[in-house]
C-alpha cells in the first residue's frame, strides 16, 4: 500500500473542503450571522491540515486499484467528519452523531435529515447543507481530476471508485479532459436552472440552495414543507431538472458532438424515461380522486416520481398518504434509481436491465445448452467481468440491506419505517414512509442505528465495494506492497 500517496490525496481533499467552506462563511457575512465564523475556523483548519499533508509530493506518486478505492472511501469519511464540525461549533446541530448524519446525507446526496425545524437554522448552515449536495453530486475526485494533473492513467482508479454505475469509461482519451467535460455540463445545467428559477421570481438564496439540491439529486429542502410552498412554475422547473440530472451524462456529451442521434440510442436512457412515464400514468390514475382534478394530480405525481427515481427527495405533498399501489410503485422506484453516470443514486437502471437480461440468458441456456447467447447493452456484448460485477453488487446490496434491517430492529420501530429508512439511505434518496416519510425525519432512530444508516449512505454513494474494502485486512498488509513493485516516477 502506497501510504504516502494516500495521505497526499487526503491532503488535497482537505484543502478543497477548506476552500469550499468559504461559501457558507461568506453567506454568514452577508446575513450578519456569527454562525458563519464556525465555517471559517473549520475551513482554515482543514486547509492548513491539507497543506501540511501536500507540502511535499511523495517520491512514488503511482497508485493502483486498492489505493484508489481506499483513498476514495477514506476521503468521503474524512469529508463528512470535517463537514460536520461547523454544525457542532455553531450549535445548529450540537450532537456530533446527528451533525455527522446530516453532513454525510449532504455529501452522499441522500437528503435524509434528523432536523424537525429546518427554518430555525442559520443561513450559513442551510447554505452548507445544500452546497454539500452539489459537491457530492458529481464527486469531489472528479472535480480534483478536472483541475489538477494526476499520475497518468492511474487516476482512473479514483474515478471508477467514486463514479456511479457498473462501468466507468472515458469520454476523451485524457481522463482530465473527461472530468472537465463532465463538470462543464454539470455547471452549465446548474446555472441554467438558477436563471430559470430567478425568472419565476424565486429569491436568490432559495434559487441557489434548491438548485444545488436538484443538481446533486440530494433534496435537502430549506423550508419545513420542502417544495410545497413554491409556485407551480417553480415546482415544474424543479421536476424537469431533477429528471434531467438523472440522465447519464454521456448522453449530453453525445448531444454536443456530431453524432447526436447516438444519445437517443442509449438503451438505459430510453428505459429510464419509459419507467418514468409509466409510473406517472399509473400513479396519476390512482390518486386523481385525492385532488381537485387530473391536472393537479399529474403535477404532484410527476414531481414525486421524478424526485424518487432520481433519488432527489424533494416533495410537494405527503405521498405517505397516497394509496397502497402508488406507495408501492414509489418504493420500487427507490430501488431502481437513476441512470449510471448521472448524479442520481439507487441500483441504477443499467443494472436492472442487465439483471433481466442475465436471467433471460440463463433461462435460454437451460433450454438450449449449446446456444451461444450473451448479455447485450446498446447492441454490444457485455463482457463477463461486468456481468459478474453486477451480480456481485446485487448480492452484496442484499446482504448489507439484511444486516441493516437486523440492527435497526433493536429500535423496536415498525417494519415499514425500518425498511424504507434503509432503502432511502442505501439508495441515497432521503424520505421513506411512515415515521421517515416526507412529514417525518430520521431523529426517531437511536445513535447506533444512525451510525448504521450513515454507513449505508456512504456505501450507497460509493457503490458498496470501496467502503467494504476498508474492512478487508489484506488491503492494509504492507508486505504485499514492497517498494520494488512500484515504478518510481521521476
Amino acid at each position: 500500500m502506497n501510504f504516502p500517496m494516500i495521505m497526499y490525496i487526503l491532503g488535497m481533499v482537505l484543502k478543497y473542503e477548506g476552500i469550499f467552506m468559504l461559501i457558507p462563511f461568506i453567506t454568514g457575512l452577508i446575513y450578519k450571522e456569527n454562525a458563519g465564523f464556525s465555517f471559517a475556523v473549520v475551513g482554515l483548519t482543514s486547509y492548513v491540515s491539507g497543506y501540511l499533508l501536500t507540502r511535499k509530493k511523495p517520491q512514488n506518486q503511482l497508485y493502483f486499484a486498492r489505493e484508489g478505492f481506499a483513498c476514495v472511501a477514506l476521503s468521503w469519511i474524512v469529508m463528512s467528519i470535517v463537514g460536520a464540525m461547523p454544525f457542532v461549533l455553531n450549535k445548529d446541530i450540537p450532537n456530533f452523531i446527528d451533525a455527522l448524519f446530516e453532513t454525510t446525507s449532504g455529501f452522499t446526496t441522500t437528503g435524509a435529515s434528523i432536523l424537525s425545524d429546518i427554518e430555525a437554522l442559520n443561513k450559513s448552515s442551510i447554505m452548507w447543507r445544500s452546497f454539500t449536495h452539489w459537491i457530492g453530486g458529481m464527486g469531489v475526485f472528479v472535480f480534483i481530476l478536472a483541475v489538477l494533473p494526476m499520475a497518468g492513467g492511474y487516476s482512473m482508479y479514483l474515478m471508477s471508485a467514486e463514479s456511479p454505475g457498473p462501468t466507468v469509461g472515458k469520454l476523451l482519451p485524457r481522463l482530465r479532459d473527461t472530468a472537465k467535460i463532465l463538470y462543464m455540463i454539470y455547471f452549465v445545467m446548474t446555472l441554467l436552472q438558477i436563471i430559470i428559477l430567478l425568472i419565476f421570481k424565486m429569491p436568490f438564496f432559495d434559487a441557489l440552495t434548491i438548485t444545488f439540491g436538484t443538481a446533486g439529486t440530494g433534496g435537502f429542502g430549506i423550508k419545513n414543507d420542502s417544495m410545497a410552498g413554491y409556485s407551480i412554475p417553480i415546482q415544474t422547473t424543479v421536476t424537469i431538472f431533477m429528471i434531467l440530472f438523472g440522465v447519464n451524462f454521456n448522453a449530453y456529451y453525445l448531444l454536443l458532438g456530431k453524432n447526436k442521434g447516438d444519445a437517443f440510442k442509449m438503451e438505459e436512457v430510453r428505459w429510464y424515461f419509459l419507467i418514468i412515464f409509466l409510473s406517472i400514468a399509473i400513479i396519476t390514475l390512482n390518486i386523481v380522486k385525492q385532488y381537485s382534478g387530473p391536472v393537479e394530480a399529474l403535477r404532484h405525481c410527476a414531481f414525486q416520481v421524478g424526485s424518487i427515481i432520481t433519488t432527489t427527495g424533494y416533495s410537494t405533498v405527503d405521498f405517505n398518504l397516497w394509496p397502497q399501489l402508488s406507495r408501492t410503485i414509489l418504493v420500487m422506484l427507490m430501488f431502481i434509481g437513476a441512470c449510471a453516470g448521472s448524479t442520481g443514486g439507487g441500483i441504477k437502471v443499467s443494472r436492472i436491465i442487465m439483471l433481466f437480461k442475465m436471467v433471460g440468458v440463463e433461462m435460454t441456456k437451460i433450454i438450449y445448452p449449446r446456444s451461444a447467447k450473451f448479455v447485450r447493452m446498446d447492441k454490444n456484448v457485455v463482457d463477463d467481468d461486468t456481468v459478474k460485477t453486477v451480480a456481485a453488487y446485487l448480492i452484496t446490496y442484499v446482504l448489507i440491506f439484511g444486516v441493516s434491517m437486523f440492527i435497526l430492529a433493536f429500535d423496536n420501530l415498525d417494519m415499514v419505517t425500518n425498511f424504507t429508512g434503509i432503502a432511502a439511505t442505501l439508495n441515497n434518496i432521503g424520505p421513506g414512509l411512515e415515521l421517515v416519510g416526507p412529514s417525518g425525519n430520521f431523529s426517531v432512530f437511536t445513535p447506533v442505528s444512525k451510525l448504521v444508516l450513515i454507513f449505508d449512505m456512504l456505501a450507497g454513494r460509493l457503490e458498496l465495494f470501496p467502503l467494504l474494502l476498508l474492512f478487508s485486512p489484506s488491503i492494509w498488509v504492507f508486505k504485499h506492497y514492497k517498494k520494488k513493485n512500484y515504478a518510481l516516477k521521476k
